[in-house]
C-alpha cells in the first residue's frame, strides 16, 4: 500500500521553498523600488538645492531693506575625484589627470599643478579635492560631467548656509552651526523665525542697505589702515524711523570661513562693546542742562583751562574765557560744560541721561546688546556730575549714542533704533513688522533746535570740526577724543584713545545721522584731524545716493528707465586679445574653448593676464588671468 503522506511531502516542502522564494524576491523588489525612489528624490533635491538636511533644510533667507540676499540655504557640494577612473593597466593616465586638472583649477580657485600633484600623489581611489563648493560652481562642474569631459569628477552634494556679502554686516547678519542653528547675530536672535517649519522658514528683511554698507565699510577700511587703529566703527541711521541703514565694524570676518575667524572678529561692536564717548556726549548733557530750565543759550560760564571744584581738577585744551553752550560746542570745553552741570541736581540729570536711553538697551533687535554702566546717582561722587557731563565716568554703545542723537535731530521726539524691518512667510502671505520700543519726547522742539544750530558752528573755520563741512548742505556735527583706561593700572591711558564725531544732515530738518568711532589710532588722535574728514567722504557720498537735496545736487523727475550699453567680447582668434577690465561673468565663454587652456585667480575684473595682448595665438596655449 502506497502510502500517501510519503508522495505528499515533496510537494509541500516545493511550495514552501516557492512561498519562501517569492517572499524574499517581494521584500528584495520593495527594497529596490524605496532606494530607487529615495534616489531619484535626493538626487532631484540636491539638484534643486532643496536637499533636506535635518534642521537646515528650509531655514529662511536673510536680506537687506532691499530684498538683497545676505544668508541663503543653497545646494553646496563637496568636489573629488574617483582615481579607479582614470586609472589602466599601466596605471595613472597622466594626460587625462592633467586634462582635469586645467578643468577644475579656475573653478576650485587652485593652481593646475597642485591638483595634478596631488592626483599623482595619492595612494587611495578618491581625492577630495575642494569642501562646500557653491551652486554657480557646481552648474559648471555638473556641466563638464554630462559632455563627458571630466571623467572621474564627482560631487557629493549637502545642503549649506551660504554668505553672499561675505564680510559686509557679518557681526550683524550672524552664523549658523553644523546642525543648521543659529550661532550668532540675527541667525541667532531669530532663530526660531528662520528656522524650517511645515513650509519652511521665515524670510527676514533687515533695515540695512547693503550700498550704503559697502561706503560705510570702504570708507572705515581706509580710516583703518590710515590711522593703524584697533577697531572703526561706522553708523548710519534714519532718525525720523531709526532704521540702521548700515553698520561697519572692523575688523570683521567672513561667516562662509568661520574657521579663520574669533569671538573678537565676529563681535557686533557697535550694539555690544561700551566705552567712554568723550566730548561728543556734551551734546547730550547740554541739552539737558538746557531743558530743564536750569541754564540757557546765554547763560554765562568762566573758562580760565581747568574746572578746580573738584580734585583733580577737569583740564581744557585751553583758556577759552568766558563762554556760553554754544561755544562750549564749539570749541568742545571740557570746563565750561562741567561748571554748567553744578546748576542741575544729580537725580534730575540723571533722570533726563536715562530718558535718552543711557544705561539701558536699546532693542534694536541685535543679540548679546549692552546696557552699558551707568550708576546711580547714590553711587555718585562728587566728582562724578560734572565728569559726567563730559562724557566719562559712563560707559555707553554707539547704538545709544546713535538713540540719543534721533532725539536732537527730531526736535526732542527720541526714536529707538531698529535693525530688523520686517519678515515675511514662507509662503509670503504673512507678514510681521519687527515691533522696538515707542517713540517719546525727550527735548522741546526748542532745545533740539538750538542744540543742532550750535553743532552747526562747529564745521565752521572755528570749530572743531571744520574738516567734516560739506559745500551746499548744513550739518551739525559734534567730535570727540576720549581717553581710555588702561586694564591693568585701572587709569586713564597715555597712548589709548577713542576718536569721534556724530553728524546730522541737513541740520534744519535731518533724515541721516552719520556716528564713526576709531578706537585706539596710533600717531595723530584728535578727532577733527581723523574722525571729520570721513565724515564729509561719507556725507558726500550718500547725499548722491538717497538724494538728500541741496544747492548743487537738485532732485529732477526722470521716467526711471536707463539703457545699459551690452558687453562687447573680445575676439579670441589669431592673437591674444586684451581682457583688461573684464568680469569673471564675462570669461565663461573663453573657459569652454576645447583649444585653449585659462587659468583665473581671484574675484572681479581683469588686472593682469599672461601672455600679453597681441601674442600670437597657439593651439592649447595657456592663458592666465588674475583678477581683483
Amino acid at each position: 500500500m502506497t502510502d500517501i503522506s510519503q508522495e505528499k511531502k515533496p510537494v509541500m516542502a516545493g511550495k514552501k521553498r516557492f512561498i519562501i522564494l517569492a517572499v524574499c524576491l517581494g521584500i528584495a523588489c520593495v527594497a529596490v523600488l524605496a532606494r530607487y525612489g529615495y534616489l531619484m528624490l535626493f538626487h532631484e533635491n540636491a539638484r534643486s538645492g532643496a536637499q533636506r538636511t535635518g534642521a537646515a533644510f528650509g531655514r529662511g533667507p536673510i536680506l537687506d531693506r532691499n530684498g538683497r540676499p545676505l544668508a541663503l540655504e543653497t545646494r553646496l557640494g563637496d568636489i573629488g575625484i574617483w582615481l579607479p577612473d582614470i586609472r589602466n593597466d599601466e596605471g595613472l593616465n597622466r594626460e587625462l589627470a592633467e586634462s582635469l586638472s586645467f578643468f577644475l583649477a579656475p573653478y576650485l580657485e587652485q593652481s593646475p599643478l597642485d591638483i595634478f600633484t596631488r592626483v599623482v600623489n595619492s595612494h587611495s581611489n578618491y581625492l577630495l579635492l575642494k569642501r562646500q563648493v557653491d551652486e554657480s560652481t557646481l552648474r559648471q562642474i555638473e556641466a563638464g560631467i554630462s559632455e563627458r569631459r571630466l571623467r572621474g569628477v564627482r560631487i557629493d552634494y549637502t545642503v549649506g548656509r551660504i554668505y553672499p556679502e561675505r564680510n559686509m554686516a557679518s557681526q550683524i547678519i550672524g552664523w549658523v552651526g553644523v546642525d543648521g542653528n543659529g550661532l550668532g547675530g540675527i541667525e541667532s536672535a531669530l532663530d526660531r523665525e528662520l528656522s524650517p517649519g511645515a513650509d519652511g522658514g521665515s524670510q527676514v528683511f533687515l533695515t540695512l542697505d547693503m550700498n550704503i554698507q559697502h561706503i560705510l565699510e570702504n570708507i572705515a577700511s581706509a580710516v583703518m589702515r590710515d590711522t593703524g587703529a584697533e577697531a572703526v566703527m561706522f553708523m548710519a541711521m534714519d532718525p525720523r524711523t531709526g532704521d540702521i541703514l548700515g553698520s561697519a565694524s572692523l575688523p570683521g570676518y567672513d561667516p562662509n570661513n568661520l574657521a579663520g575667524s574669533n569671538s573678537q572678529l565676529r563681535m557686533d561692536r557697535p550694539a555690544i562693546w561700551a566705552y567712554e564717548p568723550g566730548s561728543v556726549f556734551k551734546v547730550f548733557s547740554l541739552a539737558a542742562l538746557m531743558d530743564s530750565g536750569a541754564i540757557s543759550g546765554n547763560t554765562l560760564f568762566n573758562c580760565n583751562g581747568v574746572y578746580d571744584r573738584v580734585n583733580p581738577g577737569i583740564n581744557c585744551l585751553g583758556a577759552h574765557g568766558r563762554v556760553t553752550v554754544r561755544d562750549i560746542i564749539i570749541h568742545s570745553c571740557n570746563a565750561g560744560a562741567a561748571h554748567a552741570s553744578d546748576y542741575l541736581g544729580a537725580d534730575e540729570f540723571n533722570s533726563y541721561l536715562r530718558a535718552m536711553g543711557f544705561g539701558a538697551r536699546t532693542g534694536a533687535g541685535n543679540p548679546g546688546e549692552t546696557s552699558g554702566i551707568f550708576r546711580l546717582p547714590e553711587q555718585w561722587t562728587v566728582r562724578s556730575k560734572p565728569t559726567i557731563a563730559i562724557g566719562q565716568e559712563l560707559a555707553v554703545s554707539a547704538l545709544q549714542m546713535l538713540q540719543a542723537a534721533s532725539a536732537i535731530a527730531n526736535d526732542g521726539v527720541l526714536v529707538p533704533p531698529r535693525i530688523v524691518s520686517h519678515m515675511v512667510s514662507a509662503d509670503n502671505r504673512t507678514l510681521t513688522t519687527y515691533e522696538t520700543g515707542q517713540a517719546r519726547r525727550i527735548f522741546s522742539p526748542e532745545t533740539a533746535g538750538a542744540m543742532r544750530e550750535y553743532m552747526m558752528d562747529v564745521t565752521s573755520d572755528i570749530g572743531t570740526a571744520w574738516r567734516a563741512n560739506v559745500q551746499d548742505i548744513s550739518l551739525a556735527v559734534k567730535t570727540g577724543t576720549a581717553q581710555m583706561t588702561d586694564p591693568l593700572t585701572g587709569r586713564y591711558s597715555a597712548t589709548d584713545f577713542i576718536a569721534s564725531c556724530i553728524a546730522l544732515l541737513p541740520a534744519e530738518n535731518p533724515s541721516l545721522v552719520l556716528y564713526l568711532a576709531i578706537v585706539k589710532p596710533r600717531g595723530e588722535i584728535l578727532a577733527g584731524r581723523i574722525a571729520a574728514p570721513p565724515i564729509r567722504e561719507a556725507a558726500e557720498a550718500l547725499i548722491n545716493y538717497l538724494g538728500i537735496p541741496r544747492g548743487r545736487n537738485p532732485q529732477i523727475v526722470h521716467p526711471g528707465e536707463i539703457a545699459i550699453p551690452a558687453i562687447i567680447y573680445p575676439i579670441v582668434d589669431e592673437s591674444v586679445p586684451d581682457f583688461t577690465n573684464l568680469s569673471k561673468r564675462a570669461l565663461q565663454p573663453l573657459l569652454s574653448r576645447d583649444d585653449l587652456q585659462v587659468m583665473i585667480h581671484g574675484d572681479g575684473w581683469v588686472v593682469r593676464q599672461s601672455p600679453p595682448p597681441g601674442t600670437i595665438l597657439e593651439e592649447g596655449m595657456l592663458i592666465v588671468l588674475e583678477l581683483e
